[in-house]
């Protein structure tokens, strides 16, 4: 009997989040799984992706992408009234300046959302496979 289990990579630094972009890449986010809760200082994204790192780019798996530590959430070309839309999230992408540290999710139609924190602590975590 093979055990199958599911992921979890914790990025603490720039090539972490490298892995977790590439495992996440053409993920489909749907606008209401998207939370930011300022006080606790989260930022929670729910998503649809292919398992690419199983080999089988068939398989579909719900994970949810945490990042901690966030100060600051901007976002351009993000219709937040449009309940039912759905984002492909191209990339995350990493930027330093001074002491701060911005990370890019970078969306389909050139929408993208900018957290600002002075450390990274991100976690992708696999829920659960969709059987279709």
């Amino acid at each position: 009997m093979i055990k199958r289990y599911l992921a979890k990579i914790i990025a603490k630094d720039s090539q972490g989040l490298q892995l977790i972009s590439a495992c996440c890449a053409g993920a489909k986010v749907k606008i209401t799984e998207i939370k930011y809760l300022p006080k606790n200082k989260i930022f929670l994204l729910s998503l649809e992706r292919l398992s690419k790192e199983s080999g089988n780019n068939n398989l579909k798996i719900n994970s949810i992408c945490k990042f901690e530590f966030i100060d600051n959430v901007k976002s351009k070309n993000v219709n937040q009234n449009n309940l039912n839309l759905v984002l492909e999230l191209f990339t995350i992408d990493l930027l330093k300046n001074e002491k701060n540290y911005e990370i890019n999710l970078i969306f389909s139609n050139n929408a993208y959302i900018t957290l600002s924190t002075e450390i990274i602590e991100a976690t992708l975590e696999d829920q659960t496979k969709i059987y279709k």
